[in-house]
């Protein structure tokens, strides 16, 4: 006979519109069995770990140009974590096994979908919860974003808005271990100086304490800027384009600038550049590149293992604790990799 147990469970009230707050969001206690459906392919997982990303802000909102499906109100909401795998109907898992990928904003999950995109984690001489953040989809963007997109040569500047965050960080350190020249942007003193400090950056700057971001990037970049990772847009791109070197590239991960106020965006004005300095500006979600997963894991296994990259994690305990860290996260107050602590088992 299956066993039943409470499940919490975070639920999206209604679509958000301005900034995300606790209260678009509550926690409901329900029941569910922990057994696979007799002929079900599903995997029934017990969730460790939750990642707070900045797609789940997308994920809140009823956008017709969306890049992921919208939440459904009134439902669990969902985003990448890690779990125990409890019963599995599928043949990739059997009960005991460690997995990432998408799962619920909730204590137990009954996954019947996104099957491509769980893995089974085979490495365990690291922490668990890295799953949730340098070893997943983080990880996997930055990786993506700066070596297949990027093309990141020696001697070349990189400049990474929104260097703070879970990917920024690690897009300055895979750069400087290229050989390039890394300043980052961030959004408090602290922040800037560990990026200094901690993460390796060859230089960084508070955004919010420079009046004229043009001015400030030919400070930092005298000579022009070879690549540009985007998590910002708006104001930070414009200052950027007027800045960029002939046959630069501008990698579009994120514009998070912009996240509350698509129906009405902030427009750029400097585009022409994109022409006439001959730029390269390419876009990328991680869902057409999961093929490299293996071969990103190699790589960002053996940097931790050799200490070569640094990586930090901000911690909340309990499912409950998941609203307020998703808008501490989302208003940037996170000082790592924001991960929501469902169980330690």
């Amino acid at each position: 006979m299956a066993v039943e147990v409470s499940n919490k469970q975070i639920i999206l009230k209604g679509y958000v519109k301005g900034e995300a707050k606790e209260s678009d969001m509550e926690c409901r206690t329900t029941t569910v069995k922990l057994e696979v459906p007799a002929g079900s392919d599903a995997v029934v997982v017990k969730n460790l770990y939750l990642a707070c990303d900045p797609f789940l802000r997308a994920r809140m909102i009823d956008y017709e140009g969306n890049y992921v499906d919208a939440f459904t109100p009134g439902a669990p909401m969902a985003g990448y974590g890690v779990g125990r795998v409890l019963d599995s109907g599928n043949p990739k898992f059997k009960k005991g096994d460690l997995i990432w990928g998408i799962t619920g904003w909730e204590e137990y999950s009954i996954i019947t979908q996104f099957h491509d995109h769980l893995h089974k984690i085979e490495h365990t001489d690291v922490p668990i919860s890295y799953y949730a953040g340098i070893l997943s989809m983080v990880g996997l963007t930055a990786y993506v974003g700066l070596y297949e997109i990027g093309r990141p040569k020696k001697g070349e500047t990189v400049f990474v808005s929104s260097a703070f965050g879970a990917v920024g960080q690690l897009v300055g350190q895979f750069a400087k271990l290229v050989g390039c020249h890394v300043v980052g942007s961030a959004g408090s003193k602290q922040k800037v100086d560990l990026l200094k400090s901690k993460y390796g950056f060859d230089d960084a700057f508070n955004y919010k304490e420079e009046k004229d971001l043009n001015a400030t990037l030919k400070r930092y970049f005298p000579n022009g800027i070879d690549i540009y990772f985007e998590n910002v847009g708006g104001k930070m791109l414009d200052a950027v384009l007027l800045n960029m070197k002939v046959h630069g590239r501008i990698i579009g991960c994120g514009m998070i600038s912009q996240y509350n106020n698509l129906d009405k965006p902030e427009g750029v004005h400097n585009l022409i550049l994109i022409i006439n300095k001959r730029l390269r500006f390419e876009g990328f979600l991680l869902a057409d590149h999961y093929d490299l997963y293996p071969k990103f894991l190699e790589t960002a296994l053996q940097y931790i293992r050799e200490g070569k990259i640094s990586y930090a994690e901000d911690f909340s305990d309990g499912i409950e604790s998941a609203p307020r860290a998703l808008v501490e996260f989302l208003s940037g107050k996170s000082m790592g990799k924001k991960v929501i602590v469902v169980s330690k088992e």
